[in-house]
Protein backbone atom coordinates (compact mmCIF):
# COMPACT_ATOMS: atom_id res chain seq x y z
CA UNK A 1 0.00 0.00 0.00
CA UNK A 2 1.25 3.62 -0.79
CA UNK A 3 1.70 5.45 2.47
CA UNK A 4 -0.49 8.04 2.80
CA UNK A 5 0.31 11.86 2.78
CA UNK A 6 0.46 13.42 6.61
CA UNK A 7 -2.65 15.60 7.02
CA UNK A 8 -0.71 18.65 7.53
CA UNK A 9 -0.88 21.42 5.08
CA UNK A 10 -3.96 20.06 3.40
CA UNK A 11 -5.69 23.00 3.12
CA UNK A 12 -4.09 26.05 2.74
CA UNK A 13 -6.29 28.69 4.24
CA UNK A 14 -8.10 31.82 3.14
CA UNK A 15 -9.11 32.58 -0.05
CA UNK A 16 -5.68 32.58 -1.97
CA UNK A 17 -4.71 30.60 -5.24
CA UNK A 18 -3.67 27.84 -2.89
CA UNK A 19 -7.32 27.51 -0.78
CA UNK A 20 -8.95 27.46 -4.44
CA UNK A 21 -6.92 24.85 -6.03
CA UNK A 22 -7.42 22.66 -2.86
CA UNK A 23 -10.98 23.58 -2.67
CA UNK A 24 -11.44 22.93 -6.89
CA UNK A 25 -9.69 19.42 -6.37
CA UNK A 26 -10.77 18.70 -2.97
CA UNK A 27 -7.69 18.00 -1.33
CA UNK A 28 -8.98 17.12 2.13
CA UNK A 29 -11.10 14.36 1.04
CA UNK A 30 -8.25 13.01 -0.52
CA UNK A 31 -5.94 13.35 2.12
CA UNK A 32 -3.10 15.57 0.10
CA UNK A 33 -1.99 19.00 -0.29
CA UNK A 34 -0.50 21.26 -2.92
CA UNK A 35 3.42 20.08 -2.35
CA UNK A 36 2.33 16.29 -2.21
CA UNK A 37 0.41 17.14 -5.57
CA UNK A 38 3.17 19.12 -7.13
CA UNK A 39 5.85 16.61 -6.60
CA UNK A 40 3.85 14.07 -7.80
CA UNK A 41 3.27 15.95 -10.76
CA UNK A 42 6.98 16.79 -11.42
CA UNK A 43 7.49 13.31 -10.79
CA UNK A 44 5.08 11.53 -13.50
CA UNK A 45 6.90 14.02 -16.05
CA UNK A 46 10.28 12.98 -15.25
CA UNK A 47 9.50 9.76 -15.64
CA UNK A 48 7.85 10.21 -19.23
CA UNK A 49 9.49 12.68 -20.76
CA UNK A 50 10.90 10.59 -23.11
CA UNK A 51 8.32 10.60 -24.80
CA UNK A 52 9.66 13.82 -26.10
CA UNK A 53 12.68 12.60 -28.14
CA UNK A 54 11.01 9.14 -28.78
CA UNK A 55 7.71 9.89 -30.15
CA UNK A 56 9.20 12.08 -32.58
CA UNK A 57 12.18 10.23 -33.55
CA UNK A 58 10.04 7.43 -34.86
CA UNK A 59 7.34 9.12 -36.40
CA UNK A 60 9.79 11.77 -38.34
CA UNK A 61 10.89 8.36 -40.38
CA UNK A 62 7.69 8.90 -41.92
CA UNK A 63 6.53 12.08 -41.32
CA UNK A 64 8.70 14.50 -43.58
CA UNK A 65 8.68 16.92 -46.34
CA UNK A 66 12.04 16.54 -48.28
CA UNK A 67 13.69 13.97 -46.33
CA UNK A 68 13.25 11.85 -43.04
CA UNK A 69 13.98 14.12 -40.18
CA UNK A 70 13.08 17.64 -41.41
CA UNK A 71 9.89 18.12 -39.08
CA UNK A 72 11.56 16.78 -36.01
CA UNK A 73 11.38 20.05 -34.18
CA UNK A 74 7.55 20.13 -35.64
CA UNK A 75 7.19 16.77 -34.50
CA UNK A 76 8.79 17.94 -30.84
CA UNK A 77 5.56 20.47 -30.57
CA UNK A 78 2.85 18.29 -31.50
CA UNK A 79 4.18 15.55 -29.32
CA UNK A 80 4.49 18.28 -26.33
CA UNK A 81 1.24 20.36 -27.31
CA UNK A 82 -1.07 17.46 -27.10
CA UNK A 83 0.31 15.41 -24.03
CA UNK A 84 -0.18 18.62 -22.45
CA UNK A 85 -3.09 19.17 -23.57
CA UNK A 86 -4.44 15.92 -22.91
CA UNK A 87 -3.45 15.44 -19.70
CA UNK A 88 -4.99 18.87 -19.03
CA UNK A 89 -8.34 17.57 -19.80
CA UNK A 90 -7.77 14.39 -17.72
CA UNK A 91 -6.69 16.57 -14.57
CA UNK A 92 -9.67 19.58 -14.98
CA UNK A 93 -12.22 17.58 -16.12
CA UNK A 94 -11.40 13.90 -14.76
CA UNK A 95 -9.94 14.94 -11.87
CA UNK A 96 -7.62 11.98 -11.95
CA UNK A 97 -3.51 11.93 -11.47
CA UNK A 98 -3.02 9.82 -14.70
CA UNK A 99 -0.90 11.26 -17.99
CA UNK A 100 -1.48 11.22 -21.38
CA UNK A 101 1.21 11.27 -24.77
CA UNK A 102 1.48 10.01 -28.52
CA UNK A 103 1.54 6.18 -27.57
CA UNK A 104 4.50 3.80 -28.27
CA UNK A 105 3.95 0.94 -30.25
CA UNK A 106 0.76 2.84 -31.84
CA UNK A 107 2.68 5.27 -33.51
CA UNK A 108 6.07 2.93 -34.81
CA UNK A 109 2.64 0.70 -36.40
CA UNK A 110 1.60 4.23 -37.69
CA UNK A 111 5.41 5.04 -39.46
CA UNK A 112 6.60 1.87 -40.26
CA UNK A 113 3.55 -0.44 -40.80
CA UNK A 114 1.08 1.80 -42.44
CA UNK A 115 2.95 4.70 -44.09
CA UNK A 116 6.72 3.31 -44.69
CA UNK A 117 5.61 -0.32 -45.11
CA UNK A 118 1.64 -0.06 -46.62
CA UNK A 119 2.77 3.51 -48.39
CA UNK A 120 0.05 5.32 -47.26
CA UNK A 121 0.16 9.04 -47.30
CA UNK A 122 1.76 10.51 -43.89
CA UNK A 123 -1.67 12.83 -44.13
CA UNK A 124 -3.76 9.68 -44.73
CA UNK A 125 -2.63 7.85 -41.88
CA UNK A 126 -3.25 11.16 -39.73
CA UNK A 127 -6.61 11.26 -40.91
CA UNK A 128 -7.35 7.76 -39.74
CA UNK A 129 -5.90 8.55 -36.53
CA UNK A 130 -8.56 11.52 -36.21
CA UNK A 131 -11.49 9.23 -37.40
CA UNK A 132 -10.72 6.85 -34.55
CA UNK A 133 -10.47 9.66 -32.06
CA UNK A 134 -14.20 10.72 -33.51
CA UNK A 135 -15.22 7.13 -32.87
CA UNK A 136 -13.94 6.90 -29.59
CA UNK A 137 -15.87 10.24 -28.40
CA UNK A 138 -19.44 8.90 -29.79
CA UNK A 139 -18.46 5.46 -27.92
CA UNK A 140 -17.48 7.02 -24.62
CA UNK A 141 -20.72 9.44 -25.00
CA UNK A 142 -22.84 6.39 -26.01
CA UNK A 143 -21.08 4.81 -22.65
CA UNK A 144 -20.34 1.63 -25.40
CA UNK A 145 -16.67 2.03 -24.17
CA UNK A 146 -17.61 1.68 -21.00
CA UNK A 147 -19.64 -1.34 -21.69
CA UNK A 148 -16.70 -3.19 -23.64
CA UNK A 149 -14.49 -2.58 -20.54
CA UNK A 150 -16.82 -4.67 -17.97
CA UNK A 151 -17.11 -7.12 -20.54
CA UNK A 152 -13.53 -7.96 -21.29
CA UNK A 153 -11.70 -10.41 -18.67
CA UNK A 154 -9.24 -9.01 -16.83
CA UNK A 155 -6.58 -11.72 -17.98
CA UNK A 156 -6.94 -10.02 -21.55
CA UNK A 157 -6.77 -6.77 -20.72
CA UNK A 158 -3.40 -7.45 -18.66
CA UNK A 159 -2.31 -9.89 -21.69
CA UNK A 160 -2.46 -7.16 -24.34
CA UNK A 161 -0.65 -4.43 -22.27
CA UNK A 162 1.92 -7.31 -22.30
CA UNK A 163 1.56 -8.13 -25.61
CA UNK A 164 2.10 -4.35 -26.90
CA UNK A 165 4.91 -3.64 -24.22
CA UNK A 166 6.71 -6.45 -26.20
CA UNK A 167 5.99 -5.26 -29.47
CA UNK A 168 7.65 -1.65 -28.29
CA UNK A 169 10.70 -3.63 -26.94
CA UNK A 170 11.20 -5.41 -30.13
CA UNK A 171 11.23 -2.68 -32.64
CA UNK A 172 14.01 -0.54 -29.94
CA UNK A 173 16.00 -3.82 -29.98
CA UNK A 174 16.39 -3.44 -33.88
CA UNK A 175 16.75 0.52 -34.21
CA UNK A 176 19.42 -0.03 -32.21
CA UNK A 177 20.83 -2.47 -34.06
CA UNK A 178 21.08 -5.04 -31.11
CA UNK A 179 19.14 -7.28 -32.82
CA UNK A 180 19.24 -7.73 -36.60
CA UNK A 181 17.27 -9.34 -39.27
CA UNK A 182 18.21 -12.91 -40.69
CA UNK A 183 16.68 -15.42 -43.57
CA UNK A 184 17.46 -18.48 -41.51
CA UNK A 185 15.93 -17.58 -38.04
CA UNK A 186 14.10 -14.26 -38.65
CA UNK A 187 15.56 -12.49 -35.84
CA UNK A 188 19.58 -13.03 -34.74
CA UNK A 189 21.98 -10.97 -32.67
CA UNK A 190 23.30 -7.50 -34.20
CA UNK A 191 26.70 -6.67 -34.37
CA UNK A 192 27.59 -5.68 -30.68
CA UNK A 193 30.68 -4.02 -31.71
CA UNK A 194 29.25 -1.09 -33.55
CA UNK A 195 29.64 1.56 -31.31
CA UNK A 196 26.16 3.09 -31.63
CA UNK A 197 25.40 0.04 -30.54
CA UNK A 198 28.02 -0.27 -27.52
CA UNK A 199 26.77 2.80 -26.42
CA UNK A 200 23.04 1.56 -26.37
CA UNK A 201 23.54 -1.56 -24.44
CA UNK A 202 25.41 0.58 -21.83
CA UNK A 203 23.24 2.84 -21.66
CA UNK A 204 20.71 0.11 -21.20
CA UNK A 205 22.45 -1.26 -18.63
CA UNK A 206 22.52 2.31 -16.40
CA UNK A 207 18.61 2.35 -17.09
CA UNK A 208 18.16 -0.72 -15.66
CA UNK A 209 20.19 -0.33 -12.87
CA UNK A 210 18.48 3.28 -11.71
CA UNK A 211 15.32 1.31 -11.93
CA UNK A 212 16.39 -1.49 -10.20
CA UNK A 213 17.18 0.88 -7.50
CA UNK A 214 13.85 2.40 -7.77
CA UNK A 215 15.26 5.93 -9.42
CA UNK A 216 12.30 8.44 -9.93
CA UNK A 217 13.01 9.26 -14.02
CA UNK A 218 15.11 6.27 -14.51
CA UNK A 219 14.04 6.08 -17.91
CA UNK A 220 14.91 9.38 -18.66
CA UNK A 221 18.34 9.64 -16.72
CA UNK A 222 18.78 6.52 -18.53
CA UNK A 223 18.44 8.76 -22.08
CA UNK A 224 20.86 11.33 -20.58
CA UNK A 225 23.45 9.31 -19.46
CA UNK A 226 23.49 7.48 -22.69
CA UNK A 227 23.27 10.70 -25.17
CA UNK A 228 26.55 11.79 -22.38
CA UNK A 229 28.13 8.49 -23.30
CA UNK A 230 27.69 8.91 -26.71
CA UNK A 231 28.98 12.84 -27.06
CA UNK A 232 32.21 11.42 -24.56
CA UNK A 233 33.17 8.70 -26.97
CA UNK A 234 31.82 10.74 -31.06
CA UNK A 235 29.57 8.30 -31.48
CA UNK A 236 27.06 11.30 -31.79
CA UNK A 237 28.28 15.08 -32.24
CA UNK A 238 27.53 17.87 -28.83
CA UNK A 239 24.54 19.66 -28.74
CA UNK A 240 25.28 23.73 -30.10
CA UNK A 241 22.19 24.87 -27.93
CA UNK A 242 19.87 23.92 -25.09
CA UNK A 243 16.87 26.31 -25.20
CA UNK A 244 15.26 27.92 -28.18
CA UNK A 245 11.91 29.40 -29.54
CA UNK A 246 9.42 26.38 -29.77
CA UNK A 247 9.60 25.46 -33.72
CA UNK A 248 5.36 25.67 -34.29
CA UNK A 249 4.18 22.60 -36.28
CA UNK A 250 3.27 24.78 -39.10
CA UNK A 251 3.65 22.15 -41.42
CA UNK A 252 1.52 19.57 -39.54
CA UNK A 253 -1.43 21.52 -38.51
CA UNK A 254 -4.33 20.20 -39.80
CA UNK A 255 -2.93 18.48 -42.43
CA UNK A 256 -5.37 15.17 -41.23
CA UNK A 257 -7.92 17.35 -43.16
CA UNK A 258 -6.14 17.40 -46.47
CA UNK A 259 -6.02 13.48 -45.24
CA UNK A 260 -9.72 12.92 -45.39
CA UNK A 261 -10.14 13.95 -48.77
CA UNK A 262 -7.30 11.78 -49.87
CA UNK A 263 -8.93 8.76 -47.62
CA UNK A 264 -12.16 8.63 -49.21
CA UNK A 265 -10.24 7.86 -52.93
CA UNK A 266 -8.43 5.28 -51.28
CA UNK A 267 -8.84 1.88 -50.89
CA UNK A 268 -11.94 1.89 -48.28
CA UNK A 269 -11.63 -1.81 -46.81
CA UNK A 270 -7.86 -1.51 -46.22
CA UNK A 271 -8.07 1.95 -44.78
CA UNK A 272 -11.14 0.82 -42.83
CA UNK A 273 -8.82 -2.53 -40.86
CA UNK A 274 -6.33 0.59 -40.42
CA UNK A 275 -8.37 2.68 -38.53
CA UNK A 276 -10.00 -0.68 -36.58
CA UNK A 277 -5.83 -1.55 -35.49
CA UNK A 278 -6.00 2.08 -34.13
CA UNK A 279 -8.81 1.42 -32.44
CA UNK A 280 -8.39 -1.90 -31.10
CA UNK A 281 -4.67 -0.99 -29.86
CA UNK A 282 -6.01 2.40 -28.30
CA UNK A 283 -9.04 0.73 -26.47
CA UNK A 284 -7.13 -2.00 -24.80
CA UNK A 285 -4.04 -0.25 -24.32
CA UNK A 286 -6.08 2.48 -22.29
CA UNK A 287 -8.13 -0.10 -20.60
CA UNK A 288 -4.98 -2.23 -19.25
CA UNK A 289 -3.48 0.79 -18.35
CA UNK A 290 -6.65 2.50 -16.58
CA UNK A 291 -6.88 -1.10 -14.60
CA UNK A 292 -3.70 -0.54 -13.01
CA UNK A 293 -3.35 2.95 -12.17
CA UNK A 294 -7.17 3.19 -10.79
CA UNK A 295 -6.33 0.10 -8.66
CA UNK A 296 -2.69 1.24 -7.59
CA UNK A 297 -4.34 4.68 -6.70
CA UNK A 298 -7.01 2.68 -4.44
CA UNK A 299 -10.09 4.09 -7.21
CA UNK A 300 -11.91 0.52 -7.40
CA UNK A 301 -14.96 0.51 -5.50
CA UNK A 302 -16.14 -3.22 -4.34
CA UNK A 303 -17.51 -4.30 -6.86
CA UNK A 304 -14.43 -3.83 -8.45
CA UNK A 305 -15.53 -0.93 -11.09
CA UNK A 306 -13.76 2.29 -11.33
CA UNK A 307 -16.60 5.27 -10.76
CA UNK A 308 -15.65 8.08 -13.39
CA UNK A 309 -13.87 6.43 -15.93
CA UNK A 310 -16.46 8.27 -18.40
CA UNK A 311 -14.37 11.24 -17.89
CA UNK A 312 -10.88 9.33 -18.24
CA UNK A 313 -11.75 7.99 -21.67
CA UNK A 314 -13.25 11.07 -22.63
CA UNK A 315 -9.67 12.40 -22.24
CA UNK A 316 -8.17 9.76 -23.97
CA UNK A 317 -10.45 10.28 -27.11
CA UNK A 318 -10.12 13.99 -27.29
CA UNK A 319 -6.30 13.49 -26.86
CA UNK A 320 -6.44 11.43 -29.65
CA UNK A 321 -8.60 13.73 -31.95
CA UNK A 322 -6.80 16.94 -30.88
CA UNK A 323 -3.38 15.14 -31.45
CA UNK A 324 -4.45 14.36 -34.84
CA UNK A 325 -4.97 17.77 -35.98
CA UNK A 326 -1.50 19.16 -34.17
CA UNK A 327 0.41 16.14 -36.19
CA UNK A 328 0.98 12.91 -33.95
CA UNK A 329 -0.69 9.83 -33.37
CA UNK A 330 -2.61 8.24 -31.28
CA UNK A 331 -2.61 9.65 -27.88
CA UNK A 332 -3.18 7.46 -24.88
CA UNK A 333 -2.71 7.25 -20.71
CA UNK A 334 0.62 6.31 -19.63
CA UNK A 335 1.68 3.83 -16.90
CA UNK A 336 4.16 5.85 -16.11
CA UNK A 337 1.86 7.81 -13.82
CA UNK A 338 2.19 5.35 -11.87
CA UNK A 339 5.48 7.11 -10.48
CA UNK A 340 3.64 10.36 -9.47
CA UNK A 341 0.69 8.26 -7.51
CA UNK A 342 3.52 6.22 -6.04
CA UNK A 343 4.73 9.73 -4.56
CA UNK A 344 1.11 10.48 -2.81
CA UNK A 345 -0.49 12.00 -5.87
CA UNK A 346 -4.30 11.78 -5.91
CA UNK A 347 -5.94 14.48 -7.26
CA UNK A 348 -6.35 16.78 -10.86
CA UNK A 349 -3.62 18.84 -9.81
CA UNK A 350 -0.81 16.37 -10.47
CA UNK A 351 -1.77 16.22 -14.15
CA UNK A 352 -2.50 19.88 -14.37
CA UNK A 353 1.66 20.18 -13.04
CA UNK A 354 2.57 17.17 -15.56
CA UNK A 355 0.74 19.29 -18.51
CA UNK A 356 2.22 22.78 -17.54
CA UNK A 357 6.08 21.03 -17.79
CA UNK A 358 5.05 18.91 -20.87
CA UNK A 359 4.79 22.54 -22.26
CA UNK A 360 7.62 23.88 -20.54
CA UNK A 361 9.67 21.31 -22.16
CA UNK A 362 8.54 22.04 -25.80
CA UNK A 363 11.41 24.53 -25.89
CA UNK A 364 14.29 22.01 -25.40
CA UNK A 365 13.49 21.15 -29.37
CA UNK A 366 18.00 22.12 -29.73
CA UNK A 367 19.36 19.48 -27.54
CA UNK A 368 16.75 16.63 -28.09
CA UNK A 369 17.29 17.05 -32.09
CA UNK A 370 20.93 15.64 -31.06
CA UNK A 371 19.35 13.26 -28.69
CA UNK A 372 17.46 11.89 -32.02
CA UNK A 373 20.83 10.54 -33.46
CA UNK A 374 20.88 8.13 -31.11
CA UNK A 375 17.66 6.43 -32.07
CA UNK A 376 18.91 5.84 -35.59
CA UNK A 377 19.89 2.69 -36.59
CA UNK A 378 23.80 2.33 -36.98
CA UNK A 379 25.08 1.95 -40.49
Amino acid sequence: MTQQPENLEQSPGGSGLGGQIASFFDFDALHTNLRTETLAGLTTFVTMAYILIVNPGILSEAIFLQESGDLFGELVMATGISAALATLIMGLYAKLPFALAPGMGINAYFAFTVVLGLGIDWRVALAAVFIEGIIFILLTVTNVRSQIVESIPEAVRHATTAGIGLFIAYIGLKGAGIIAPSEATLTTLGNLRTPSTAVTVLGMAITFGLYARRVNGALLWGILGTAVLAWVLGVSPWPTGLVAIPQAPVDLFGQAFVGLGQLLASNIWQMAGIIFVFLFVDLFDTIGTLTGLATKAGYIDDEGKFPGVEKAFMADAVGTTAGAVLGTSTVTTYIESASGIYEGGRSGFTAVVTAGLFLAACCLSPSLLVFRLLLRPPP
